[in-house]
């Protein structure tokens, strides 16, 4: 499934320092029908470059769904949704935080920043690839979502 009648694939902007975890993601996102092209961006500060266009890239990433890690180098998954969610051009991607992390503080923390949706990472590796999937299906399929390229 692509977007509308354009055929244009669904952008999704995977924001994640562990290699391992990206390839489980990428390995979730191969066995979903849904046309996506991912961009990885492995550090905050990264993703804010990307986002905005800036380091060095010709124009700005602007993807239909963002997965956010929360445990980042240089600049951490709840700064990056922070920026991303009080900016005009970017608050309407939904951020989906994929992390290790259970903590009460960080669910409440991360809602108080505006995510989408918070998912534990599950430790069962068909259980991650079916969260990553589901997650996909809800978002560019079931889910009205604007198109960045509309503007």
């Amino acid at each position: 499934m692509t977007r509308g009648t354009t055929g244009k694939p669904f952008q999704i902007l995977l924001v994640e320092d562990n290699p391992g975890d990206v390839d489980l993601v990428l390995e979730a996102l191969a066995g979903v029908e849904i046309v996506t092209r991912v961009s990885v961006a492995s550090n905050g500060v990264e993703a804010m470059e990307d986002l905005r266009g800036e380091g060095g890239r010709v124009r700005p990433v602007r993807p239909d769904l963002m997965f956010l890690d929360l445990n980042l180098p240089r600049k951490d998954g709840r700064e990056v949704l922070a920026e991303v969610k009080c900016d005009l051009e970017l608050r309407h991607i939904p951020v989906v935080v994929l992390t290790s992390s259970e903590a009460e503080r960080d669910l409440r923390q991360v809602y108080g920043l505006h995510a989408n949706c918070f998912i534990t990472k599950p430790v069962d590796l068909e259980e991650f690839l079916a969260a990553v999937r589901a997650t996909v299906r809800f978002w560019l399929s079931v889910a009205k979502i604007p198109d960045p390229a509309a503007g």
